[in-house]
């Protein structure tokens, strides 16, 4: 019916102690492909005050996904003000490697990209996804990492390779989320690192794939 609904999805990614029958894993993968449907991945809790505002005012359906307990730590501003429909930011230039960050990860991207003098976009949104900035970065990158906390498996990575695909550019990807299994309940840090979605486990993840140069192919349009 394509209503002004916003679905507020609490408990997104892992959830630690609630154990794996909470573990908001699969939400990227079975909204996206809802059609009128839009998805916004907030990085933080300013993020997510802009991405309810945003999805409030959308005469479609919205669904926001936030993390279950503190955010980041940033400033929440007293304003209602709205994202870009549909747009990301680049938020750190580097060299090379290119890190598409959906949501919470931005931040232990952004460390990880530090060491390894990547780029860094927060994508913000994952339906409708930003295929401008996707196709910038992946004719001026040598290598996309896709970065998120849900599955692998239809989610925000897929999303990506699917618009690099139809722009017919041939970069190589490396999708980091969570494997196809039930995480178990635990501290939702010590999770993150046992996944390798943690600073140290992204950089040693693209590092083991792209340490040497990565093999650059195009494929014409």
């Amino acid at each position: 019916q394509n209503l002004p609904v916003t679905f507020a999805l609490d408990r997104a990614g892992l959830v630690g102690a609630d154990g794996a029958t909470h573990a908001g894993a699969y939400d990227i993968a079975y909204l996206r492909c809802i059609p009128n449907m839009g998805l916004i991945a907030p990085a933080d809790e300013n993020e997510c005050r802009m991405a309810l505002s945003t999805a409030h005012r959308r005469q479609h359906p919205v669904a926001v996904r936030y993390p279950r307990g503190a955010g980041a730590g940033v400033a929440v501003r007293r304003s209602l003000d709205e994202l870009p429909w549909g747009q990301g930011e680049v938020r750190r230039r580097g060299e090379r490697i290119a890190i598409l960050a959906f949501g919470t990860l931005l931040y232990p991207a952004l460390t990880a990209a530090e060491r390894l003098n990547a780029t860094v976009a927060n994508m913000r949104f994952v339906k409708p996804l930003d295929a401008e900035l996707v196709t910038e970065l992946g004719r001026t990158h040598e290598a996309i990492v896709t970065v998120e906390e849900g599955c692998l498996m239809g989610g925000a990575g897929s999303a990506v390779m699917e618009a690099l695909h139809a722009a017919g550019i041939g970069v190589p990807v490396l999708a980091l989320g969570l494997p196809d299994q039930f995480i178990e309940h635990g501290d939702p840090v010590k999770l993150l690192a046992l996944n390798g979605l943690d600073a140290d486990g992204i950089a040693t993840s693209i590092a083991a794939r792209f340490g040497a140069r990565p093999a650059l192919v195009r494929v014409k349009s």
